[in-house]
């Protein structure tokens, strides 16, 4: 099956129902064990992993790993510019879940990431990025224990798809053209908009079905949270691009208020039912007023709108939601773009998951991680519906590779992820108590210990890290 890869002689594979994993006792896990610092950090976090199920299960459950190869690892197995070998693909397809350290951009060779293209042969679609503080972590935020949250990022269109036409190219030009001459006239909302010639054009597709089923996971992942963190929260650019971003935010909204009715209340219909739950005798018109504060500015036709939706929201959801019962749904909201990278630094708490096209979702994901402790404790997972791979999120460092110093962490959290992922959460709390218990106690890697107040005169290796996580499973 293979050509230069051969499997564990023990161990089953995962296998996958509606989307969900079903995990045996001793699930057979490729890895790739990354470029750069991946010598140093796969190792620790394997150690750390292993020690956590044993420790967990008392041997009941335990990985077989399964070593695959990408980036300039794969190059010197399989050849020059072979970063992507079809026998990692095939394995990542056969068992279903993969871990993966970092890997370089590739030079030459047709792939511009190979993370993307990993994501995108799979259909990776859902990149799932938690963001929570360990006491301990130093941080440039005052308060980085009140961010508690998950991204969930948009990972197969946007402009990640990567269609995009270089300025002066024929094919640009002829496509500026058919723009300023046939389509934008024919689109009088556009008015007299012209593209500039020497332009380079990309293409933003945004679908109906790759946001409703990142949506879909994001609101099942806040099924599984405690009923306070019960939120999720669609981010996007909407009041500019209003048939891209704005129909995510449009599409989110529809498969939560029909797929998931009874599990799901909007944040405006909350305001329509406590009106009424405050007063009910309030008419139509003042309950619509009072959810539209420009309500008294509106044309009659705008306002007769407004009363329609609250007329309608009462009617459709009053005896499921109302007397105070939507309290008990997960409460779906939007925020802008711009405004949600203000609001997790002055409102962190306010927030639990952040469903997110791909380019608002990478920004966002980063600027979070750097409150709770920057990349170096970041975990992430890229998840499909028949398959998942857990990764670390920073990039390959090669000037520290083989010196045993750097920061293991996001390997090991994305290890954390991918045991809770596979249902293996006493494993999971084991490691993340380790995590918390060596950074109270100040037995840290380099990057963490300079930043701590005092700094850490002696920090630890990467390998050394791995050691104190595991002695504080029992903290």
């Amino acid at each position: 099956m293979y050509e230069k890869l051969t499997p564990p002689t023990t161990g089953d594979r995962v296998t996958f129902k509606n989307g969900e994993p079903i995990v045996p006792d001793n699930p057979i896990i490729p890895f790739i064990r990354g470029d750069g610092t991946g010598v140093d950090i796969w190792p620790a976090s394997q150690k750390a992993i292993d020690a956590a199920v044993e420790a967990a299960y008392g041997g009941k459950r335990k990985i077989s790993w399964f070593k695959i190869y990408a980036g300039d690892e794969a190059c010197e197995k399989y050849g020059t510019y072979q970063y992507l070998p079809e026998d990692t693909n095939k394995a990542i397809a056969e068992y279903g879940i993969a871990i993966k350290g970092p890997l370089t951009t590739p030079v030459g060779g047709g792939i511009r990431s190979l993370n993307v293209a990993l994501r995108q042969i799979h259909d990776l679609y859902a990149c799932v990025r938690p963001c929570k503080y360990y006491p301990g972590t130093p941080s440039p935020h005052k308060h980085p224990e009140q961010l508690d949250v998950i991204v969930y990022r948009e990972n197969t269109e946007d402009i990640y798809l990567g269609i995009e036409w270089r300025a002066g190219t024929e094919i640009c030009e002829k496509l500026i053209d058919i723009l300023n001459t046939q389509l934008i006239p024919q689109t009088p909302e556009h008015g007299k908009k012209q593209i500039r010639l020497d332009s380079g054009i990309g293409i933003k597709p945004i679908s109906k079905t790759n946001s409703q089923r990142l949506v879909r996971r994001a609101i099942k992942h806040a099924l599984r949270l405690p009923k306070a963190k019960q939120m999720v929260t669609l981010v996007h650019k909407g009041n500019i691009m209003k048939y891209t971003e704005g129909a995510f935010r449009d599409w989110g909204y529809e498969l939560a208020t029909t797929e998931f009715r009874n599990e799901c209340v909007t944040e405006r219909e909350s305001w329509i039912l406590s009106n009424k739950e405050k007063n009910p005798d309030l008419s139509i018109e003042e309950n619509a007023r009072q959810i539209d504060p420009g309500y008294d500015a509106l044309t009659e036709e705008k306002q007769a709108v407004v009363c329609t939706e609250v007329q309608q929201v009462l009617d459709a959801i009053w005896e499921t939601h109302g007397d105070r019962k939507w309290k008990e749904k997960i409460m779906v909201n939007d925020r802008i773009a711009d405004s949600i990278f203000q609001q997790i630094q002055t409102r962190p708490d306010e927030y639990s998951i952040l469903a997110t096209m791909n380019l608002n979702g990478d920004y966002l994901s980063d600027a979070a991680a750097a409150i709770v402790g920057g990349l170096g404790m970041g975990p992430g997972a890229n998840i499909g519906d028949q398959c998942a791979i857990f990764e670390a999120t920073h990039g390959t460092a090669p000037k520290h590779a083989g010196l045993d110093r750097i920061n293991p962490g996001s390997v090991i959290l994305s290890g954390v992820m991918m045991l809770e992922y596979m249902g293996w959460q006493e494993a999971a709390d084991l490691i993340k108590k380790g995590i918390g218990g060596a950074i109270s106690n100040r037995e840290v890697t380099y990057d963490l210990a300079r930043l701590m107040e005092p700094p850490v005169e002696n920090p630890l290796k990467c390998s050394e890290f791995a050691d104190a996580i595991i002695k504080h499973f029992n903290d």
